[in-house]
């Protein structure tokens, strides 16, 4: 009897935890299209992702400080040179990541909402130029590509957020609006590159500032891929 006791106390502490935990994956992270679109007389493009439920709608739980804080994100892997927006040349995949984290601010040069206070709206969708690698040590798979600080081979954008990571801070107009997420970005801040491959994806990071073994921010789940093999078999529509 004390043995039973003890095994539904673990199996209730066990459910409890992972009652806890939240949920994010849905249909609000399950895409339906992706497009990127230029229009020529703004001299632009237009980023979209739709998905099945209503895009940004869903926003992490906050979890109260900087190490394992959540971020979600709808993000456009692409074959963009590094050196097309702003990064020196380096090896990686260069994404476009639009992204909510209620736990920290690293676009200290925009007010996404527009309070007059700059360090406050990281849970607003915001966008961040990434170069992703290969991780094998967290479930994703992927992580943002990091450096050790003073490394003068590195050059970020001056929009940069100034972590040691290959992640700028641009600043784009990011609008959410039923099942779509969209971003809008000037030719010249792409290096007026019209015709480039693209795939979409929504996924799961967190941040690690503890753990020496993981990355400082890594894809912990994909939720979904528009091409089902990230093969970025998308190309810009004029």
């Amino acid at each position: 009897m004390k043995k039973i006791k003890i095994l539904l106390l673990i199996f209730f502490i066990t459910f409890n935890s992972i009652a806890q935990e939240p949920v994010y994956n849905g249909e609000n992270f399950e895409i339906e299209t992706v497009q990127v679109s230029h229009k020529e007389e703004l001299s632009l493009t237009v980023w979209t992702i739709k998905v099945k439920g209503n895009a940004g709608e869903t926003t992490p739980v906050k979890a109260g400080q900087l190490d394992g804080a959540p971020v979600l994100g709808y993000v456009f892997p692409t074959n963009l040179d590094p050196t097309d927006v702003g990064f020196n040349k380096t090896e990686g995949i260069v994404a476009l990541a639009l992204t909510s984290h209620p736990d920290f601010d690293d676009t200290p040069l925009w007010d996404e909402n527009s309070d007059k206070n700059y360090l406050n709206d990281g849970i607003i969708w915001h966008p961040h130029w990434v170069v992703l690698v290969t991780n094998n040590n967290v479930g994703g798979g992927l992580a943002v590509k990091q450096f050790k600080k003073g490394d003068t081979s590195v050059t970020l954008p001056p929009t940069n957020p100034g972590m040691p990571m290959y992640m700028d801070s641009p600043g784009f107009q990011v609008t959410t609006k039923a099942n779509s997420i969209t971003v809008v970005i000037p030719d010249y801040r792409i290096n007026n590159k019209k015709d480039f491959n693209f795939d979409g994806v929504t996924a799961f990071l967190k941040v690690n500032t503890s753990n020496p073994d993981l990355p400082m921010l890594g894809v912990y789940n994909v939720y979904s891929v528009a091409s089902g093999d990230l093969s970025l078999p998308y190309k810009v529509e004029r």
